[in-house]
C-alpha cells in the first residue's frame, strides 16, 4: 500500500530523525508504528546511521502489529525484521538472524539483557507503550536501564504518558534520558516536585504536586517530547459518554455497607475476607457488579441490577452490535448465562465481529488494548464493570472510537449508585485531566513550527 502521510505524521517522523532521544506521546489512531518505521527506514537504509533496532512492545503488538505494518507499506520494502517471541529457543533463533529490526515482547527484556547471554548490540531501541516501564522497581525497567548507555538512539511511544499521575513520568522519561531531565533518583524527583498527600503518621500513601510543579516538569521534558491528540489531527467520529445508574435494594445496600465497614462479611455461610485496602476495593467492585468471590473461590451472588440494565441496553440496541467490557470472570459467566454473547478472544472471533457476524460480544480490557481494531464491527461499548486503570480504560474505548469508525460511538457505563463505582468514575476523570494537561503542555504547534 502506498503511504501518503498526513502532515503531522511527517512532522513526527522528522522529530524522531532529529532527536536521538524522543518521547512521542501520540493519541490512539494516529499511526505511531508507521511513523516510527518510516524514521527507522531512513536511519537504517538511507542515511546508514543505525545498524540494529530493537522494538519492545506488548506481546500481541510485537508478534502481529509491527510485522503487519512493515509488510503493509510500499515505502518500507527492504526493511527486514525478526520476531523474538515464543519459547527460549525460538527467541534465541530470531535474535540471531541478520535483519534490521528485532521485535520482542516486554516480558522478555529481562531475559534478553540478563539471561540470554546474547550481546546487546542494538544501536536504536523503540519502546512501544512506554507507560509499561513506569514501574521503576520492575525487572524490565532495571534491565533496560542497565544497557541504556549502549544505545545511541531511543524512542518511547505511548498514548497514555501519565495514566496514574505525574509520578509515572520519572521512570518513563528516565529510561529515555538516563535521568538528565527529572533526576537520576526517584527520591530527588519526589522531593523536588511533590508533597505528601494521604498518610498515616510516617507512612505516606500518595503524593500531590507542589504549586508550579506540573509546568516545571513539562518544561524540563519539552525538548525531547512531542505530543498530539487524535481529535486535533483526525476527523474522529462523535463520542457520547453515558452513565446508566442502577440502585440497590435496602437489603443489598446493607450487605454492601456491612462489607465496607467491617471488611469481613459472612454471606450464605461463606467467609469473605478483605484485609487490605486493595483487597477491599476489589471486593467492593465485585459487589457493585453483582457477585463476589468467597475465600474458597466460590461465587456468592448479591444482585442482578447491572444485568437488568444491560438487558435494557441490548433491547434498545435493536440488533445493533454491542461490545461489553467486563472485569471479573464471574461477571463474564453471568453475562454469558443470561445473554447470547460471544467472547472476542481469538483471531477468528475478532474477524467475525468486524464482519458484522457477532451482535453481542464481550471482551476483557487487558486483552482489548494496544493494536486491536474493532471499529468495523460496531460503535456501542458498555462498561459492565469498571477499572481503576486509565490506560486500559482509554485503550478499550479506542478500539471503537478511532479513525475509520463511520458512526457515532456511544460508551455506556453501568454505575451502581452509592458504591465504589462512583469513586472509580471520578478517579478516571481526574487522572484524565492530569494526562490532558501533560499532553497539552507539550503539544506540537504544527502551524507555527512546521508552517502547516
Amino acid at each position: 500500500m502506498k503511504y501518503s502521510p498526513h502532515d503531522y505524521q511527517s512532522y513526527v517522523t522528522n522529530f524522531i530523525l532529529e532527536h536521538p532521544i524522543s518521547a512521542v506521546f501520540l493519541d490512539m489512531g494516529l499511526g505511531k508504528s508507521v511513523i516510527t518505521l518510516t524514521a527507522i527506514f531512513d536511519l537504517a537504509l538511507d542515511s546508514f546511521l543505525i545498524r540494529k533496532v530493537l522494538v519492545i512492545a506488548p506481546l500481541r503488538v510485537a508478534r502481529d502489529t509491527w510485522p503487519a505494518e512493515i509488510e503493509k507499506w510500499d515505502h518500507l520494502k527492504g526493511l527486514t525484521y525478526s520476531v523474538a517471541v515464543g519459547t527460549e529457543q525460538e527467541r534465541r533463533f530470531a535474535l540471531m538472524q541478520n535483519v534490521d529490526v528485532y521485535l520482542i515482547n516486554r516480558e522478555n527484556v529481562d531475559w534478553l539483557v540478563n539471561k540470554s547471554k546474547l550481546p546487546f548490540d542494538y544501536d536504536m531501541v523503540v519502546v512501544d507503550e512506554l507507560s509499561s516501564f513506569k514501574a521503576y522497581g520492575s525487572k524490565r525497567f532495571k534491565a533496560l536501564r542497565r544497557v541504556r548507555p549502549k544505545v545511541k538512539r531511543i524512542v518511547g511511544l505511548t498514548g497514555t504518558p501519565s495514566g496514574n499521575g505525574l509520578m509515572d513520568l520519572w521512570a518513563e522519561i528516565g529510561i529515555l534520558d538516563m535521568g538528565q531531565r527529572l533526576g537520576r533518583f526517584i527520591t530527588h524527583y519526589r522531593n523536588s516536585f511533590f508533597t505528601p498527600d494521604k498518610r498515616n503518621q510516617q507512612v505516606v500513601f500518595s503524593y500531590k504536586p507542589l504549586p508550579g510543579a506540573e509546568d516545571e516538569i513539562y518544561r524540563r521534558i519539552s525538548d525531547i517530547t512531542i505530543s498530539m491528540k487524535s481529535t486535533d489531527y483526525l476527523k474522529m467520529p462523535e463520542c457520547v459518554i453515558n452513565e446508566i445508574p442502577v440502585r440497590l435494594s435496602e437489603k443489598e445496600k446493607k450487605v454492601y455497607e456491612t462489607m465496607k465497614r467491617e471488611l469481613v462479611l459472612s454471606l450464605e455461610g461463606q467467609e469473605i475476607d478483605a484485609g487490605s485496602a486493595a483487597s477491599l476495593s476489589n471486593k467492593l467492585l465485585q459487589m457493585a457488579n453483582g457477585a463476589v468471590y468467597a475465600d474458597d473461590g466460590s461465587v456468592v451472588n448479591i444482585h442482578g441490577r447491572k444485568l437488568d440494565a444491560l438487558e435494557d441496553i441490548l433491547e434498545a440496541a435493536n440488533g445493533k452490535p454491542v461490545l461489553i467490557a467486563y472485569w471479573y470472570k464471574h461477571d463474564l459467566n453471568r453475562i454469558l448465562k443470561r445473554f447470547p454473547a460471544e467472547r472476542l478472544d481469538s483471531v477468528d472471533s475478532i474477524r467475525r465481529w468486524n464482519d458484522g457476524e457477532i451482535p453481542v460480544a464481550v471482551i476483557h480490557p487487558a486483552s482489548a488494548g494496544h493494536g486491536l481494531n474493532l471499529q468495523a464491527g460496531g460503535s456501542t461499548l458498555v462498561w459492565f464493570g469498571l477499572t481503576w486503570s486509565l490506560e486500559l480504560y482509554q485503550q478499550t474505548n479506542a478500539r471503537l472510537w478511532r479513525q475509520g469508525q463511520k458512526e457515532t460511538v456511544v460508551i455506556h457505563h453501568i454505575i451502581t449508585k452509592g458504591t465504589i463505582d462512583e469513586q472509580v468514575m471520578k478517579a478516571l476523570r481526574l487522572k484524565d485531566k492530569t494526562q490532558t494537561a501533560l499532553i497539552d503542555a507539550v503539544k506540537a504547534n504544527l502551524e507555527k513550527e512546521a508552517g502547516i
